[in-house]
């Protein structure tokens, strides 16, 4: 007979529980998820006018005194559950840019816009999958003595894909400091297509606003070669934003044209540093700018988004590029289960960062990052909705939603996280049926419709 292990052990406990009902019912509102924050405390709510007490909520007739409530973490490696509603958030918040809906006009269709792809620059030769890697007629090496050619064919999963072909000619600095000016380099990217439309058709830069407004939803996507590139949504609207129709010269074309101009231009220059110099960091020389139509001959709108939606899921460590907890300590560097590439951009992460110039990148705090400071997905303000929004909606469905006529008072306090080994056990089941039937749902859905959708 075998013997039960003690997340058995504890999910029997449980279920004997005379409150287990109720216990699984808040295990269930969270979807299951691996990691929730528990709460104490209660909310009162009154007529604003009348003071009538309308509803009351207090911890202590809840299992445990307290409430489970969502980490809300949306790597998929932290939590599964968690990071697919906030998927499904980004699905639909960059759709709705590009098609309308949650406020937004569906006449943006009919906006000019881009989906593009920004990449680092390079800071060495790494090993490519594919056709041969990197094939030369006559063998040559490096100063180190390396081969500068590989003549063989990796596969995509190669471990050998993304690692330099010599990592003393590598140029680590250059990697770590262009990550932690990757928001900054965007930014100007952005100013630099502003400045070429408006030059383009014969305005000054601080007239631009008055004729159209500049929209996007960008993500941020760490390569084979551990460094991030950037996949973005351009729209051009009017001055008023997405309700506004664009002026007449405002083509999908143009804007490619000023993403390619911009792209090429933009120079972010690092703070001088007797140990590295002052570096000019630019973008890469590959720039996609594909124009998303209408009338349905570019890429579907649909996929687009849900191609965005895939990779706010991603933690550092998924990508091999990283993890997805803060290192510590000069020794957590040598304890972290990454690549000799990738624990080599930390050591340069912690290394740079003890120095008084590179203070203000803050570059130990985001050594897991390999000095990736951004966030995952950002957004313009006027592009299309936001999470805070979308959340709002999902409360307002599940009957959730504020009285605009009523008062709430609310006391609450943190009393813990995460699961014992049975509950953990319970809620991962729980978690798989809940996305078993969102599959189903969403296959009867498109069959229904004709189409693939994205994740929900």
């Amino acid at each position: 007979m075998r013997q039960l292990s003690e997340a058995d052990r504890d999910a029997i406990q449980l279920a004997q529980d005379p409150k287990f009902p109720r216990w699984l019912e808040q295990i269930t509102a969270t979807g299951g998820c691996a990691h929730p924050v528990h709460l104490s405390g209660s909310t009162t709510t009154r007529d604003a006018t009348t003071g009538e007490i309308l509803h009351h909520y207090d911890t202590r007739d809840e299992p445990g005194e307290r409430l489970s409530v969502r980490c809300r973490n949306r790597r998929a490696t932290v939590c599964a559950p968690c990071s697919r509603l906030h998927a499904g958030d980004t699905f639909h918040l960059v759709r709705a840019g590009l098609l309308g809906g949650k406020n937004v006009p569906t006449t943006v269709c009919d906006h000019p816009r881009l989906f593009i792809t920004l990449t680092a620059p390079s800071f060495g030769p790494v090993h490519r999958a594919g056709d041969r890697c990197r094939p030369r007629r006559t063998r040559q090496e490096c100063e180190h003595g390396r081969p500068f050619d590989c003549g063989a064919v990796h596969g995509a999963d190669d471990s050998r894909v993304g690692q330099p072909l010599c990592a003393d000619c590598y140029d680590y600095p250059a990697h770590t400091l262009w990550h932690a000016h990757a928001g900054k380099l965007w930014d100007r990217f952005v100013i630099g297509v502003r400045r070429h439309l408006a030059s383009a058709v014969g305005l000054t830069q601080s007239r631009f606003p008055d004729h159209a407004r500049l929209s996007f939803a960008r993500v941020a996507e760490y390569q084979k070669r551990a460094a991030v590139h950037v996949h973005a949504v351009v729209r051009l609207d009017g001055p008023a934003g997405p309700d506004d129709q664009p002026p007449a010269w405002g083509t999908a074309d143009l804007m490619a044209d000023a993403v390619r101009a911009s792209a090429r231009r933009v120079v972010v220059r690092t703070a001088y540093s007797p140990a590295v110099g002052e570096l000019a960091l630019c973008w890469g020389v590959q720039v996609d700018a594909r124009p998303l139509r209408a009338d349905a001959l570019g890429p579907d709108d649909d996929a687009v988004a849900a191609y965005v939606a895939k990779y706010v899921t991603k933690g550092a460590s998924e990508t091999g590029a990283g993890t997805d907890h803060r290192l510590m300590t000069w020794d957590d560097i040598d304890a972290a289960p990454v690549t000799a590439h990738v624990r080599t951009l930390m050591r340069t992460c912690w290394h740079l960062g003890g120095l008084p110039e590179y203070a203000p990148l803050h570059l130990r705090a985001w050594a897991h990052t390999l000095g990736y400071r951004g966030h995952i997905l950002t957004k313009s303000r006027a592009y299309s909705t936001t999470y805070a929004a979308l959340r709002a909606e999902r409360a307002a469905h599940l009957g959730g939603a504020d009285d605009p006529g009523a008062v709430t008072d609310a006391h609450w306090r943190y009393v813990g996280s995460g699961h014992t080994p049975g509950a953990a056990l319970i809620a991962s089941g729980i978690a798989a049926d809940l996305a078993a039937n969102g599959e189903a749902a969403r296959e009867t859905a498109s069959e229904s419709a004709g189409g693939a959708l994205g994740p929900g």
